[in-house]
């Protein structure tokens, strides 16, 4: 059994430490990229693959996937690694840019702003690494130009990542395309259930760990929507607000579901509004009219997720609420637009229909 142990130790030091700490692995989570670890050793072999082409392409790795599956968080945990920064001399991160409208005078400006946030390393030989984040539909014509544009000034090593919802950019991928789906559902359980019991172990909590794991269903798989709602349970260790707290999600999800006929994870894929009413006043209605994320830099609501679930905003009308503020890269804060609305009554209803007639 011992033969050859020697060179099973060798192997096993060649991977990164694992450290087991099972009390703290809540803090490890909500710290760090989890369930991702396969595709970024993909991408890392992309970028620090040398060997020399044929062709006088850019080198171009295509990451596709749904809207909140994790891309940016990927390619920005790749981008931090140390192989990484060595290898290319400059990062340029190109965020939300639709390239819609081509103007190369104001693409070299863009670049020129996100310099002063890329990673640089002149001691290396100059090989530029572009990070573009596509959103909405890609423009082929434009893209096209950007690339005949920007390949004459790019050095030879060089290479692109570009991330999009939609799978058109996949003919321009020099190399295979990584398409990023959500997690399986034991691993998006084993994630909401340490995000949501802490340092807990849910088997002396057999009740409340059968309320989360409905819940962990209901979330289809979102991260934002296992850190927020692992917020208010976390925060609310009881057993009857647990009920109500899934109560009200699989109120809304049946509540889309029978207005528009898709869920509510569907409809924010699709970007179309989706109807929830507030917990602690159902006489009122919110309509979500989308999401977004803003960087680190930019401002944020003060109403958060918490003060509208609980009632505690008095206001009227469209406002904007901060879901959830991102602990790992990119850092971002996603922000969710919405009105709040009184809700009409069926006799409400029929009354206007009277005075209309």
């Amino acid at each position: 059994m011992v033969l050859d142990v020697k060179e099973l130790v060798v192997f096993l030091t060649s991977y990164p430490r694992l450290y087991r700490q099972p009390y703290s692995m809540h803090l490890l989570l909500s710290n760090c990229m989890f369930g991702r670890q396969m595709e970024a050793h993909h991408v890392i072999s992309f970028l620090l693959d040398t060997q020399p082409r044929g062709s006088e392409e850019l080198e171009l790795l295509p990451i596709v996937g749904p809207y909140e599956v994790g891309k940016s968080t990927l390619v920005s945990h790749v981008c931090k690694d140390e192989r990484i920064r060595d290898h290319f001399s400059e990062i340029f991160l190109l965020r939300r840019h639709e390239f819609t409208n081509f103007d190369h005078a104001k693409m070299s400006k863009g670049c020129a702003a996100e310099n002063q946030n890329h990673v640089l390393n002149s001691n290396k030989d100059r090989r530029l690494l572009f990070v573009v984040e596509l959103v909405g539909d890609l423009n082929e014509d434009t893209w096209n130009k950007w690339c005949c544009t920007y390949k004459q000034h790019i050095p030879r090593g060089s290479k692109i990542i570009v991330t999009s919802r939609s799978d058109k950019i996949i003919k321009f991928g020099t190399a295979p395309p990584l398409y990023l789906k959500h997690l399986s559902p034991e691993a998006y359980w084993y994630f909401f259930k340490t995000l949501t019991f802490g340092s807990m172990d849910p088997e002396t909590h057999p009740r409340f760990a059968q309320i989360a794991m409905e819940m962990a269903r209901i979330l289809s798989g979102t991260f934002i929507g296992a850190n927020m709602n692992a917020c208010l349970l976390r925060d609310n260790f009881d057993i009857q607000f647990w009920h109500k707290v899934v109560a009200f999600n699989r109120g809304v999800t049946l509540k889309n579901v029978s207005e528009f006929g898709v869920s509510p994870f569907n409809l924010i894929q699709q970007n179309r509004p989706i109807l929830v009413w507030r917990m602690a006043t159902p006489s009122e209605e919110l309509v979500s009219y989308g999401q977004s994320e803003r960087s680190a830099e930019e401002e944020v609501p003060k109403i958060n997720y918490q003060d509208v679930f609980y009632g505690n905003v008095k206001a009227r009308g469209k406002i904007e609420i901060l879901l959830w503020r991102s602990r790992i890269l990119p850092y971002y804060s996603y922000v969710n637009s919405s009105e709040i609305q009184e809700v009409k009554t069926a006799a409400a209803k029929r009354k206007r229909s009277m005075k209309i007639e």
